[in-house]
């Protein structure tokens, strides 16, 4: 038997997890799915520097990335 992985595309990179998980949140709430990779959460109480990635499928790349800019953009 095959597997295939899916391929996934990073659509955001933050320093602290729970900004992650609002996000990917939003985009899940949205049809999107998405995934947050890097939450150490053993880390919770220290200043630690690893960035927390939120990923998506490739093929909704896209379209996270134009939900993002509408609903995060710097006004």
């Amino acid at each position: 038997m095959i597997i295939m992985e899916e391929e996934f595309k990073t659509v955001a990179r933050f320093k602290d997890a729970m900004s992650a998980h609002i996000l990917a949140g939003m985009l899940n709430e949205n049809g999107i799915p998405a995934g947050v990779f890097g939450d150490n959460s053993s880390y919770v109480f220290l200043n630690y520097s690893d960035e927390v990635l939120v990923k998506v499928n490739a093929a909704d790349e896209e379209a996270a990335l134009k939900l993002i800019e509408e609903n995060y953009s710097e006004e």
